[in-house]
């Protein structure tokens, strides 16, 4: 299956959005809501 992405995604590393989270930058613009608030909920975990 293929799946095109906006060209803004298409080349987005995930370690480097949750190293961004960790260290509390935000990455609202880079990912979905859903994922923001995961992202944010697992930081505030730690």
């Amino acid at each position: 299956m293929f799946m095109a992405t906006a060209p803004a995604h298409s080349f987005l590393s995930s370690s480097i959005v949750k190293e961004l989270a960790h260290f509390g930058g935000d990455v609202s613009s880079m990912v979905p809501g859903i994922v923001n608030d995961a992202l944010k909920a697992r930081v505030v975990g730690k």
